[in-house]
Parts: C-alpha cells; sequence; structure tokens
C-alpha cells in the first residue's frame, strides 16, 4: 500500500486534523489502506465496521464508547450506515482537539459531505482514493492489462481476462441495485442501469440531460439527480470546460465518462486487449483512461478541465492552478499523431506552455515549439512530479 498515492497523504492529514474522511469507490482498497497506517501509526488503532451487527452494536452510546479511546486512532469503515455520528464526533473532538483522532472511510454521497462537512467543518479533511493508476501498478501490469481490465484491485489482479470480465459486470449489477440505493438514491435500479448504458455510449460527448430524459422515460431533475450520485459515489466522471477570462464563443456543457475504463469495457462486454482494440469506440475509451488517470495523479491545488470552442479549438485536457492554465494536452489513439489545427488554437488562447499529445506508448519528442508528444507513463510523470 506504500506505493499508493493516498498513502503518504493519510499520513500527512493524521499528523494536522483531527478527522480524515477517507472516500472513494467500493473495492478501491479505503479499508486496506487504513489497516496499513496501524502499523506506523504512534497510536493505539482500533476498527469498527459498520456494517457489522456487532461492531454497529458497540455504538450504541457512541459518546461513551469513543470517550473511552480519545487518546487513539478509531477508523470506522462504512461511516455511510451511520451519519447521525457526526455531531458526537464534533463535540468529541473538541473536548479534545488532537490530530489522528478518526479516520472515517464511505462511499461518497450527497448526503455523506452535507452531514460531514457541516458537522465537522474546521475539523475534517477530505481525500479521495482513486483506483490504480499506471504509476502505481506499473511495476506488476502492462498499460494494456490496466486500459482494458480498469483499475480496482480485485478485478486487475485475477488471473484470466474472464474472471475480471465476470467480477467488473458483478461489480456493476451490486452498484446499482445495492450501492446506489443504500447511498439513499431512490430511483429505480432498472432506471440507474440504463443511465450508465447510455453515459457509456456518450463517453467523451457533452452531457445532454434532456436526450437522455427523453430516451429514459423520466423527468430531467431526475436525471440530474442520478448523475450527481453517479458522480459522487465515483462511477463517473464530469469533467466541466475552461473559460474563465477567455473572450470567445465557448462550449459551456460538461463532458461525461464512466470513471474507470475496466468498468466501460465491461458495459459493452469488452474481455481482452483484442475485443477493446476491434471496438468503434476505443478512442473514447482511451480518452476516459487518460482523463481518469490524470485525475488520480494530479497534485492538490490543481484543478483539470477540458476547453472546446463554437469555431472548433479543443484541448481534451487543460490543467489549471488559481484559474490559470498552465497545461494542455490532446489525447490520441495512436503512437504516431499529428498535430491538430484546433490544438493549435487552444494553445495561442490559453498561452499555456506546456503542452502534449498523450499517446499509448510513443517516445518523447517535440513537434512544435512547447508541444510535446509522450506516452501515457510519461505524461502521468511529468503531472506527478513537475506540477
Amino acid at each position: 500500500m506504500k506505493n499508493r498515492h493516498a498513502f503518504g497523504q493519510l499520513l500527512d492529514y493524521l499528523d494536522d486534523v483531527p478527522a480524515v474522511v477517507l472516500t472513494g469507490p467500493r473495492q478501491v482498497g479505503k479499508t486496506t489502506l487504513a489497516k496499513s497506517i496501524v502499523s506506523l501509526n504512534k497510536k493505539s488503532t482500533h476498527y469498527l465496521d459498520l456494517e457489522f451487527p456487532e461492531d454497529l452494536a458497540k455504538l450504541q452510546n457512541p459518546t461513551l464508547f469513543l470517550e473511552a479511546l480519545k487518546s487513539d486512532c478509531v477508523i470506522l469503515d462504512e461511516i455511510h450506515h451511520k451519519p447521525e455520528i457526526f455531531p458526537v464526533l464534533r463535540a468529541l473532538i473538541d473536548r479534545n482537539r488532537v490530530p489522528g483522532r478518526y479516520i472515517l472511510l464511505g462511499s461518497a454521497s450527497p448526503k455523506l459531505l452535507r452531514d460531514s462537512s457541516e458537522s465537522l467543518a474546521g475539523r475534517v479533511a477530505y481525500l479521495r482514493m482513486y483506483p490504480f493508476s499506471l504509476l502505481e501498478i506499473g511495476h506488476k501490469v502492462d498499460w494494456k492489462t490496466l486500459f482494458v481490465r480498469g483499475g480496482f484491485p480485485e478485478t486487475l489482479l485475477k488471473k484470466t481476462d474472464i474472471l475480471s470480465l465476470r467480477w467488473r459486470v458483478n461489480f456493476i449489477n451490486t452498484y446499482t441495485e445495492r450501492e446506489l440505493p443504500l447511498l439513499g438514491l431512490g430511483t429505480s435500479n432498472v432506471i440507474t442501469r440504463k443511465l450508465l448504458h447510455l453515459i457509456a455510449h456518450a463517453q467523451g460527448q457533452l452531457l445532454n440531460i434532456e436526450n437522455i430524459s427523453n430516451a429514459l422515460g423520466v423527468s430531467r431533475p431526475t436525471v440530474r439527480k442520478c448523475i450527481n450520485y453517479m458522480e459522487q459515489s465515483y462511477i463517473i466522471t464530469v469533467l466541466n470546460p475552461w473559460f474563465t477570462n477567455v473572450k470567445k464563443r465557448l462550449v459551456k456543457s460538461p463532458k461525461v465518462y464512466i470513471a474507470d475504463s475496466g468498468l466501460y469495457h465491461a458495459l459493452f462486454g469488452l474481455e481482452n486487449f483484442q475485443s477493446v482494440l476491434l471496438h468503434p469506440q476505443i478512442g473514447l475509451s482511451w480518452e476516459g483512461f487518460v482523463i481518469n488517470q490524470t485525475q488520480s495523479v494530479l497534485p492538490e491545488g490543481y484543478n483539470l478541465w477540458f476547453f472546446r470552442t463554437h469555431e472548433g479549438a479543443e484541448a481534451d485536457i487543460v490543467i489549471t492552478k488559481n484559474e490559470t492554465p498552465i497545461v494542455a494536452a490532446e489525447i490520441k489513439w495512436s503512437n504516431a499523431p499529428t498535430l491538430s489545427k484546433g490544438f493549435s488554437n487552444v494553445i495561442s488562447y490559453l498561452k499555456t506552455k506546456n503542452n502534449f499529445i498523450i499517446t499509448p506508448e510513443s517516445d518523447t519528442y517535440p513537434v512544435e515549439v512547447n508541444i510535446s508528444v509522450t506516452s501515457i507513463k510519461s505524461w502521468l510523470e511529468f503531472v506527478k512530479i513537475n506540477l
């Protein structure tokens, strides 16, 4: 777990704030990461899984139980099952305001984020955990395996492609039938599953709520609510356009992606690299993979966007800091890409000095001043190390 980007961040937060909320989708490794901290933590550590009745029973009187552990670190897993505990945690933290008292784990939902932020404001740090990035797992698998199977530990390390696909299909079924209802979404799982398929087919396209509403036969507020829950439980990525201080006619609708390439391929029943290679949407699949990989290594304080004008200038990725664009990138499913006029126009608009065309595995070389072709691995290293 020490290879995970979140490992060092979690240690830093535990030395700084009383509580850390570690969020991320199910099966991404949150519990394993939190437990791996135990051996390094200076405090005694206690773990409670709130899906187990035995552990939940210990919190019948949470003040009494947790007050007895005020000198220790307490890990509360699946915290969204007991949201009423947040005011208790606030009171206990205020009585003994020392760093590293609580690690709270849970799949995010609007309610979880609202309850924790309202009750623990000024006392909590949020840390999102992503599926494996290529920089974390590249010593064990190549980019093709990661691209096809996605970054969830269970699916990535299966012995065969068919076992990996089976796990991902079951994950999607569990997510739509159990996870979203538990997080508070009351929409039919038939609707949410259809919506997930529609999003997969609309990968990398501008989000059109009205078209989705018409296709599903439900209201636009229902679609927005479902998308909000899917985004906040990290099953989809909504990428917003950057448009601050640019005097052009800009596209202002977001783009939407399935947040893990393995889940995207599972929705189409794609078992191995050959089947992915032959799929007509491979370019959009690759685009979503690069965007989600970039998110997973993006340093704190930086934001990820796309950029598009009505005149056709476009960048698949724009990275900003303090609202200033500093990096632009175009994503290509080719190891011998050509520079598009639209991307050149983006650079002239944004005045970015670091610009890239991201490919699967090409060498890094310049194609124009301030524009380089680079592989996905080299791109991720640039983002992690140089920003």
